[in-house]
Parts: structure tokens; C-alpha cells; sequence
């Protein structure tokens, strides 16, 4: 049996044509549409032309928002000596050596956003796969967040850089603001994410990339962007 809409859902997608739209009207008509009393993330998803089960055709990569995502993401650090200290200057919330690892085995602890290690410590961060795996929250040298310069890492994070990467059914799902940004500010950090989406194109990949480009929000319609655009956007 289907899920009755509500009527507030009803009338929000009644706002949006079945076309597609330039970002820069998708953005304040998804503003023009919003019913919920809270103030929603604005979500951008991309549908690739890629096969996710073969290794070379994973789309992976961050991207530093140039406006944030309008909170400030928790950091953890695991590392050992005077980084300890780095990390707390930088402004990290939790920091540490084996005791933070142990607390997230033992605990299955994982009240943070972000998880940086350094690379003398992964050796022990290597056992909390099956706690930070699920989650994506497992530290990785491509995604930066194994280094070992501490401060810059902990600062780019909380500056609004977010990881981007392909699921099992070849979608990029990620966080582009929230409802409430200015709406240029949200197509900066939109354009942003397909940029480096589109330079992310694997060698592998064959045929069409960009397939299809949506924007939403927590409880919005979603809206289809013209990807012909947003892609030549994106190389430009």
C-alpha cells in the first residue's frame, strides 16, 4: 500500500514543473516551497554512468565548500605526542591516542562527524573497521583525513570540506547548505560539488557521466536540474 503524501508535500511539489531547471532557479524555488519549521539541508544528488562494483570506476574525492554546510562539523583526532596539542588548538572535540581508539571499540562510540588519524596511529584505528566502516567515518589518506598535519586537517573540515563518493547504485549523494542560505551562496557550494564531481571522472568510465542531477531538501520536492548545463558548468 502507498504512503499517503501530506498536503503540505502535495503543494510543495505542485511549485516544481516535470522539467528540468537551471540550478540558479531550482535554488529559490525550493526556498518558495518550503512548508517545515525547521530549517532543512539542501541536498544535492548525482546519478553517474559508472559501474560502483568495479574498483577503477569508484567515484571518490572532498570538496571544501566555500560557504559551509551552516554548523560546524564535531572532530575527533586520534593521534600521540604534541599533535595532541595540535588537535586541541585547532579546535577539535575530541582528541587522543589508544583511549579514544579503545573507547570506540569497546563503547562503539562515534559522537563525531569526522575522524582524523594520524598515520603512526592506524595501525590500532585499523581494528574499529567494523564501528567506523558502516558509518563511513573510517580515516583515509585519499580523503586527507590521514595525515600528518593535524591542525590543517581539523581547519579544512571545520571550514565545510565534505567527502563525496559513489554507493552501490551509483549515486553521489551530499549536503550542499541549508534551506535558509542565500540563494547564491547555495549555488556556489551546488556548483562546487558538480565541479569536482565531473573532474572526478574515472579513466574507466565510459559513455555518459552525468545521467541525471537533483536538488532537495529534508522534507521538499526534489527538483531535476538540467545536467547538460550543470556539466559544462562543471568543466568550465
Amino acid at each position: 500500500m502507498a504512503r499517503k503524501l501530506s498536503k503540505n508535500l502535495v503543494k510543495a511539489r505542485a511549485l516544481v514543473e516535470p522539467r528540468p531547471y537551471l540550478l540558479a532557479d531550482a535554488v529559490p524555488l525550493l526556498q518558495k516551497a518550503k512548508y517545515a519549521k525547521f530549517d532543512e539541508t539542501v541536498d544535492l544528488t548525482m546519478r553517474l554512468g559508472v559501474d560502483p562494483r568495479h574498483a577503477d570506476q569508484m567515484v571518490r574525492g572532498t570538496v571544501v565548500l566555500p560557504h559551509g554546510l551552516g554548523k560546524s562539523k564535531i572532530v575527533a583526532v586520534i593521534t600521540s605526542g604534541d599533535r595532541i596539542k595540535e588537535a586541541e588548538a585547532a579546535g577539535a572535540e575530541f582528541f587522543g591516542g589508544e583511549e579514544l581508539v579503545e573507547k570506540i571499540q569497546k563503547e562503539g562510540w562515534t559522537a563525531f562527524d569526522a575522524l582524523i588519524a594520524t598515520p603512526d596511529m592506524m595501525r590500532s584505528v585499523g581494528r574499529l573497521g567494523k564501528v567506523l566502516g558502516p558509518k563511513g567515518l573510517m580515516p583515509n589518506p585519499k580523503t586527507g583525513t590521514v595525515t600528518t598535519d593535524v591542525a590543517a586537517a581539523v581547519k579544512e573540515i571545520k571550514a565545510g570540506k565534505i567527502e563525496f563518493r559513489t554507493d552501490k547504485t551509483a549515486l553521489v549523494h551530499v549536503p550542499v547548505g541549508k534551506l535558509s542560505f542565500d540563494p547564491q551562496k547555495l549555488v556556489d557550494n551546488a556548483m562546487t560539488v558538480i565541479t569536482s564531481v565531473v573532474k572526478a571522472k574515472p579513466s574507466a568510465a565510459k559513455g555518459k557521466y552525468i545521467k541525471g542531477v537533483t536538488l532537495s531538501s529534508s522534507m521538499g520536492p526534489g527538483i531535476q536540474l538540467d545536467y547538460a548545463a550543470a556539466e559544462l558548468a562543471g568543466k568550465a
